[in-house]
């Protein structure tokens, strides 16, 4: 019997949580280029009573993301889609941040949408840092959110010459996510699905423990021990966040992203976290 399936890209904290809180009774692919943690979470969930299957892919990759997208239709009609696959600026290079979490999420997105079913809902896991970095022009906006994802390195602003160091290319892409969500939920709405983003603050993950132990790792200790809330976020207010989107209560909200992050965007535009701030 074909049940409704949601396609999880990145076997994380994250992507498990909102999996848990959302996948009951669905058929869940697990995509990740580490086939040891995509075997790991689907254990964990499987042993929680979920119905959960591994597959190996890399988000930088079209020919990856299409085999995902055909191997989760072999189970029935893809309702879901939570990509939480992504690098981050003490992991990778330059061009692998590009590369994955920019490229390789609009690719998805355009792929997912072209197959989501009627009713269908997805988000993509975004970061406070694409909130950040100085406001580009309309012009540039427009480009990130539309250009053709086989076109998008090739712009301009996306030369490696043009970004400064991980960090930056990281907000980038991750800029580059909300814009391409807004653009992608017009494709959604023609097939009456919804697509959202979530932009996670310091979120208490193997990758976060990743950037405390980096080069930035002060920096990050201090932006949750100086935001308004005091302390770093938990998985599971990540998967709140995606519960309301994901489900009916949600039904007007598509194109949008939300940023939780205990307030530390807000300190950093306007209290202790500013730049220079005394």
């Amino acid at each position: 019997m074909n049940k409704e399936v949601m396609i999880l890209t990145g076997a994380g904290q994250i992507g498990m949580a909102i999996a848990r809180r959302m996948g009951y009774g669905m058929k869940i692919v697990v995509g990740d280029r580490s086939e040891e943690n995509a075997n790991a979470i689907c254990t964990t969930m499987n042993n929680a009573g979920f119905d959960a299957v591994p597959f190996h892919m890399d988000l930088s990759s079209r020919e990856s993301i299409l085999s995902l997208i055909a191997e989760a239709q072999k189970y029935g009609e893809i309702s879901m889609l939570v990509n939480a696959a992504g690098v981050s600026p003490s992991q990778a290079s330059i061009e692998t941040i590009l590369r994955v979490d920019l490229y390789g999420t609009a690719v998805l997105l355009e792929e997912v949408g072209k197959v989501i079913k009627s009713g269908g809902t997805g988000v993509t896991i975004s970061s406070q840092s694409g909130h950040r970095m100085p406001a580009l022009t309309p012009e540039q906006d427009r480009m990130l959110a539309t250009t053709p994802p086989e076109e998008l390195l090739s712009l301009d602003m996306l030369h490696p010459e043009n970004i400064n160091d991980t960090l930056h290319a990281y907000q980038m892409a991750k800029h580059c996510n909300v814009k391409r969500v807004m653009a992608e939920a017009v494709k959604w709405g023609e097939r009456g699905a919804r697509i959202n983003s979530i932009s996670p603050g310091i979120i208490v993950t193997p990758l976060a423990i990743d950037e405390f132990n980096g080069p930035r790792g002060d920096f990050y200790k201090n932006m949750f021990a100086k935001c308004p809330a005091g302390r770093p976020g938990t998985a599971d207010e990540v998967a709140n966040v995606a519960e309301l989107l994901m489900r009916p209560q949600g039904a007007f909200i598509t194109g949008a992203d939300f940023l939780i992050d205990g307030g530390a965007t807000a300190s950093y535009f306007y209290g202790s976290l500013k730049p220079n701030a005394k």
